[in-house]
């Protein structure tokens, strides 16, 4: 089964999705599943994983809505209040929906101390008795504490979001490396190949750009960490889906059959239990 390991879907209000500024224009609209299913047909690709885009227990709720309405949506990715009082029972509310898969939280948007307070942290420590995975969504300046929060849960489930973002517009590889290494030390954090695009430059990208960003993950991980995630429809202020996916795909050609495979779909199956 090839999987999209990351994607979005949402009815878009400029409230709620105030982060899609002026210079992202073309995501200002519904993203659906109907809008989806023709990329994914074309790309051979069989299932997603919908990740959430509103740190809301409504958005989670819309996202599964999406799910059991198509089949090919294996799995969700919400939010929930992993800070509350009341965080076992929620979870355990939560845990009836085998659809919902784990949790994230907007954490690029937080200090990097957010991660680590003790309400938070007390959150975390719940999630893998419930058979719940947790999706980190960081820029560079928070792998430090990114990396304690992995140290403290070995029994946790982690999947670095997007790389951690680095500055591949830049070309900088320097902090990110050593941070995305010493992460990858711990076999418990996994790595979405996703969202590289958005952080090239949108207009004038190649895949040349990308090469030295995927080799330090394949070094660091290996191929059975890894997943790939198109991080549609935000992608498309830079990339058509098809483009996003040339890149990765084009860099694992010269990888065994087995080993593109997990990459595509196995790993992705295996760490969300598709």
């Amino acid at each position: 089964m090839q999987v999209d390991a990351h994607q979005h879907f949402w009815k878009y209000d400029p409230i709620v999705h105030d982060w899609i500024d002026e210079s992202m224009q073309v995501i200002r609209k519904n993203f659906l599943p109907a809008n989806l299913k023709p990329f994914l047909d074309q790309a051979g690709i069989d299932a997603c994983v919908a990740v959430q885009a509103d740190q809301t227990e409504k958005e989670t709720a819309f996202l599964l809505e999406l799910a059991e309405e198509n089949t090919w949506i294996k799995g969700v990715v919400g939010w929930t209040d992993l800070r509350s009082n009341q965080v076992e029972e929620n979870l355990n509310k939560h845990q009836v929906n085998k659809l919902l898969k784990g949790f994230r939280h907007v954490l690029q948007g937080e200090d990097p101390a957010f991660m680590l307070q003790p309400d938070f942290l007390r959150g975390v420590s719940h999630l893998a008795s419930f058979g719940f995975t947790y999706d980190i969504l960081i820029f560079p300046k928070h792998l430090e504490a990114a990396l304690t929060l992995v140290k403290q849960f070995p029994n946790q489930s982690f999947v670095l979001d997007h790389l951690a973002k680095p500055f591949i517009k830049d070309g900088l590889l320097e902090g990110w490396e050593q941070g995305i290494r010493k992460l990858a030390e711990h076999p418990n954090l996994s790595c979405k190949i996703s969202g590289m695009v958005t952080e090239a430059d949108w207009n004038n990208w190649n895949a040349s750009h990308f090469i030295p960003y995927l080799d330090v993950l394949v070094e660091a991980f290996g191929t059975n960490r890894l997943m790939y995630g198109s991080d549609w429809p935000v992608c498309q202020v830079a990339a058509s889906y098809e483009q996003q996916l040339s890149i990765p795909k084009n860099y694992f050609k010269q990888f065994s059959t087995t080993e593109q495979a997990d990459v595509f779909g196995n790993n992705a199956t295996r760490f969300y239990q598709l």
